[in-house]
């Protein structure tokens, strides 16, 4: 299993963390309807906003998973934190870097991930929003897009970003509801569902 290094900035990211989840990782109703918006418009059993300490990782919400986190170098996360937009894995099986990994080599048997790291305006990953399977897929471009759409709102809340906090999470939901309603010939150009790579 190939471990990912260190982000560049890990101390001023983990400073940036700390700042913003000052006491636990308690459930909170509009994380959870994130993830459990994202397992139903991405017909994935396995979702998650987790925030990534120096050692640890953490749920702050999910759906399809047991317990709280795990230790982080086990975890596909060290490498999505890395990503400038988002990690995409079509399977596993055939990726060094997570070929032999416990946790595709075991249950729960992951063989697809698709994170996008939850970036902070000042640069900063706090941690990622995640899609799991136990079976190959992508993602196309426009699946990318309400992905990345679904991140950009978690960051906002985990930063209690004004505009946000304006518009409401059920606003937001709504919209990309809506967004994902769309027919593929109405993407823009370019975006007519091109196979994800890794």
């Amino acid at each position: 299993m190939q471990y990912a290094p260190e982000p560049s900035n890990e101390s001023l990211r983990i400073a940036a963390l700390r700042a913003i989840v000052v006491d636990d990782t308690l459930p909170e109703e509009r994380f959870d309807r994130i993830v459990q918006f994202a397992a139903v418009e991405f017909d994935a059993p396995i979702v998650a906003i987790t925030l990534v300490d120096a050692q640890y990782r953490e749920f702050k919400a999910h759906v399809g998973l047991d317990g709280y986190g795990g230790p982080r170098d086990l975890s596909f996360i060290s490498q999505a934190v890395l990503e400038p937009d988002m990690l995409v894995v079509v399977d596993a099986h055939f990726d060094a870097r997570f070929a032999d990994n416990p946790l595709v080599t075991g249950a729960p048997h992951l063989r697809s991930y698709a994170g996008a790291p939850l970036r902070t305006p000042a640069g900063e990953v706090l941690g990622v929003l995640c899609l799991i399977d136990t079976k190959p897929r992508g993602l196309d471009e426009f699946e990318r897009a309400i992905l990345r759409t679904l991140r950009d709102l978690t960051v906002n809340e985990l930063t209690h970003t004004p505009v946000v906090r304006a518009a409401g999470c059920s606003d937001v939901l709504a919209s990309t509801a809506k967004l994902s309603t769309l027919l593929p010939h109405q993407m823009p150009a370019g975006q007519d569902g091109a196979q994800a790579g890794v």
